[in-house]
């Protein structure tokens, strides 16, 4: 019996696991919770990456089986001759807790290139495309920028924990992982977030979009960067790109600000989006919603639509188009739907004879 089941639950798995149950529920769930998913979350991509380590780690697996989590980050009490029952501080005494290493962002990072295949932070390597991911690899986009990588999110993280697009492989499996004393304290640059307007029509192509940013270099002297963001088709407002190390220099650190855009949907003269669906509001006069009519839209993607009645439309009436809405991000041969709602321009008034003739016709 154990006392915590916390950690299994976040792998998926029961406290009997075995070591292929515990990698296949870490795979799982790191890859659904990654930063840089658009399922991702950063503070749970953490959680799981120090569940996975303590768990692949027979003897910490066992201190938190019988103790606890904080007993297991800490290396559970000073057992002397290292194993329960002995007095404290004996010779041998156990797993040391006091300068027990505690769990980063980073560690969590580090365990994911490991297990994956590792993309290390050295170099060009992009790191959507790990080694034995196979269909859960990331569906992301190289920047171009030298040195640089590019990442999205659709949720966004606090602090833009999403845009980490580059890991450390610190050598050996989960379990067996070490900080280091050689290893420098990990840094966060600041990020700076830009709004970046785009119109509906690109969304819907998944256009490329080229523009250029003034940041400060080493010198303190302003700088120009060519920013290439290549959109997805369907992407929706609020969706985030980061750029890692594209940002003003900061001395202090040797490094650059991440730059993080946040999409914004430039109003459109005709539709209004609705998830994956467009809607089209197309105006009547009091005569054509009663009589009927025939007329022409556009389409989202430039094609001609015609829309006709001959019987009264009702004021709270819509006409639908399947297939004619915004692709799906994860699908984008697949579309939604177009709505038109239909606006009736009303009479403000009425002279006598309009009067007679709707009393002595209805």
């Amino acid at each position: 019996m154990v006392k915590d089941s916390k950690l299994y639950d976040l792998l998926g798995v029961s406290p009997s696991a075995n070591e292929t149950e515990l990698k296949k529920g870490y795979r799982k769930a790191a890859l659904k919770y990654h930063p840089d998913k658009p399922t991702g979350n950063a503070d749970k991509f953490k959680e799981i990456s120090e569940a996975f380590e303590i768990l692949s780690d027979s003897n910490k697996r066992e201190i938190y089986d019988q103790y606890g989590l904080e007993a297991a980050r800490s290396g559970g009490p000073a057992f002397g001759g290292g194993h329960p029952g002995a007095g404290p501080g004996g010779a041998g005494a156990g797993f040391g807790g006091a300068g027990a290493h505690a769990f980063s962002q980073e560690d969590a990072f580090n365990i994911f290139s490991q297990f994956f295949g590792g993309a290390s932070g050295g170099g060009g390597a992009s790191p959507f495309g790990f080694a034995g991911a196979g269909d859960d690899s990331f569906g992301g986009f190289s920047s171009g920028f030298p040195g640089g990588g590019a990442s999205f999110s659709s949720g966004g993280f606090p602090g833009g924990a999403g845009g980490s697009t580059r890991f450390r492989s610190s050598g050996g499996m989960p379990g067996g992982f070490s900080s280091g004393p050689s290893s420098p304290p990990h840094q966060e640059e600041d990020t700076v977030q830009v709004n970046l307007p785009v119109s509906l029509e690109d969304l819907f192509v998944g256009k490329k979009k080229s523009f250029k940013i003034s940041r400060k270099g080493p010198s303190g002297a302003p700088e120009k960067q060519q920013v290439d963001i290549q959109l997805k088709p369907g992407w929706k407002a609020g969706t985030k790109i980061t750029y890692k190390n594209e940002g003003d220099f900061n001395p202090r650190t040797g490094g650059r600000q991440t730059m993080q855009f946040i999409l914004q949907e430039k109003p459109h003269p005709f539709f209004k989006r609705d998830g994956a669906n467009l809607i089209y509001q197309l105006p009547l006069t009091f005569k054509e919603s009663l009589l009927g009519f025939s007329k022409t839209i556009q389409t989202i993607d430039g094609r001609t639509l015609p829309i006709s009645r001959v019987q009264p439309i009702q004021p709270s009436e819509t006409s639908t188009y399947p297939g004619q809405g915004m692709p799906l991000s994860k699908t984008p041969t697949q579309r939604g739907d177009l709505i038109v709602k239909y606006k009736v321009d009303y009479p403000v008034t009425l002279n006598d004879a309009q009067k007679r003739a709707i009393s002595e016709n209805f």
